[in-house]
Parts: structure tokens; sequence; C-alpha cells
């Protein structure tokens, strides 16, 4: 494995799903002597992927619904 210019490895898949290392997952190296360990933030639970896809979408729907509507949609049998 090389260090890019810009000083970036890529982590191998293997180790991020053993680790459950996911984008946005916040990371840190500790040094001891010659060696560097990276180990995953503890702190407050991240929100997950599938808030953080929601986040991105909320307010960009285009067609004006009321809540009855769109359970009306839902609910027509075809």
């Amino acid at each position: 494995m090389r260090v890019t210019s810009k000083g970036q490895v890529t982590i191998p898949i293997e180790v991020r799903e053993k680790l459950g290392i996911l984008p946005s997952t916040e990371v840190e190296f500790q040094v001891q002597g010659n060696s560097a360990r990276m180990v995953k933030v503890r702190g407050k639970p991240s929100a997950g992927r599938g808030a953080s896809v929601i986040g991105r979408l909320r307010g960009t729907a285009n067609v004006k619904m009321t809540t009855d509507d769109i359970m009306a949609l839902t609910r027509k049998s075809g």
C-alpha cells in the first residue's frame, strides 16, 4: 500500500467492514514510537447513513401534496 502525494491511503474493504468504518466515520491517529494506530473516534452516535440521505433530500421535493393526498395515492388499488 502506498501513500499518495496528498498523504492518503485506501483502507481495504475487509478492514472497513470488520471495523464498521463508513463514509463520514471519524478516525484519529495515535503515534507510538515508529508506529501509528488508527482508531474510530468514540463520541455521540452518528445519525447513520439513512439519516444522512434523508437530510440531503429534505426540502428538495417539487410537488406540493398534503399528507392526505399522499396517503390516498398509497391506498389506491390497481
